[in-house]
C-alpha cells in the first residue's frame, strides 16, 4: 500500500476507522471522509499523535454528507489537490435502521435510501470521472450479509429499508463494474458479517448469543479483519477482479 492515494469514507468509526489505520500504516496516504467531522478527527487523533509527522502529510480530513453530490466534487477535488491525484475508493458509510415493515415510515426509508444507495452512487460517480481520465483505479463498496438472510428489523437488527438498500449496492457494483471496466477500473463490494461495531451496540447479550450459534468461527467479526478484504481488493493481488461480491461473515452464510 506504499505510496497508494485512497478515499475511505465511513472514516469517523467501525469498519472505516480501522481501514484508514490500517492505510496510513502501511504507508498509505488517505483522505477520510465522514459526516461526523469532530468524532472522526478525534478518532484519529492519537493515532496522529503517535506517527507525527508522517500521518501529517499523509492523512487529510474531510466532513460532509455523502448523499450531496457537492461534497462528494469537493471530496475528489481536495484529495488531487492534497495527494496530486488518488488510486482508490473504499466506501463504508452508511446509515443504518432497524425499523420493521409495520414502523417503517417514508421519510426514515428514503433517508436510508439516499445515503446508502444514491450516495454510494454519488461518490462513486465522482471518483470514476479522474479514474477513466487516467486508466485505471479500483473502487470497493460496502453490502451486508443481511441481504443474504432477509432480516426484518428489531432489538438493533437491519429492516427492510436497510436491507433492500445494502441489496441494491450489490445490483450498483455490478453495473458499475461493466461500465468502468473498459476504462481500466475494477469494482467490487464486501460483504460483512455481523461486526464488532456501534451498529450492534443496542443487541441484547441473549441475542448476541443467539447469533454467535449461527457462525462456525464462534464470534463475530473485528472491524480490521472485514478492513483487510477492502485493503485487498484495491490491491494488485485483486487485478482481475470486478463485478465481485466478497464475503466476509466467518462462515455464518456460505453466499
Amino acid at each position: 500500500m506504499t505510496d497508494q492515494r485512497v478515499i475511505v469514507t465511513g472514516a469517523a468509526s467501525g469498519i472505516g476507522l480501522a481501514c484508514t489505520k490500517l492505510l496510513l500504516a502501511q504507508g498509505a496516504r488517505v483522505t477520510a471522509f465522514d459526516i461526523q467531522g469532530e468524532l472522526m478527527a478525534q478518532n484519529l487523533s492519537q493515532n496522529l499523535a503517535e506517527n507525527l509527522p508522517a500521518d501529517e502529510a499523509n492523512l487529510h480530513l474531510v466532513a460532509g454528507d455523502v448523499s450531496d453530490p457537492a461534497v462528494c466534487e469537493q471530496v475528489v477535488a481536495e484529495t488531487i489537490q492534497q495527494f496530486g491525484g488518488f488510486d482508490a475508493l473504499i466506501h463504508w458509510a452508511a446509515a443504518h435502521s432497524s425499523a420493521r415493515w409495520d414502523e417503517l415510515g417514508a421519510d426514515e426509508c428514503n433517508r436510508i435510501m439516499a445515503v446508502n444507495v444514491t450516495g454510494t452512487f454519488l461518490i462513486t460517480q465522482a471518483v470514476a470521472k479522474p479514474m477513466i481520465e487516467q486508466g485505471k483505479g479500483a473502487i470497493v463498496l460496502c453490502t451486508s450479509t443481511s441481504v443474504l438472510y432477509g432480516v426484518t428489523g428489531g432489538q438493533g437488527q437491519g429492516g427492510p429499508a436497510y436491507v433492500a438498500s445494502k441489496g441494491a449496492v450489490i445490483a450498483l457494483t455490478r453495473s458499475l463494474a461493466r461500465s468502468l471496466g473498459p476504462a481500466g477500473v475494477r469494482v467490487n463490494v464486501v460483504s460483512p458479517g455481523i461486526t464488532e461495531t456501534a451498529m450492534i451496540e443496542n443487541y441484547s447479550e441473549e441475542q448476541r448469543g443467539a447469533m454467535k450459534q449461527r457462525f462456525p468461527l464462534g464470534r463475530f467479526a473485528q472491524p480490521e479483519e472485514i478492513a483487510e478484504a477492502g485493503l485487498f481488493l484495491i490491491s494488485d493481488k485483486a487485478s482481475f477482479m470486478t463485478g465481485e461480491t466478497m464475503h466476509v461473515n466467518g462462515g455464518s452464510n456460505f453466499g
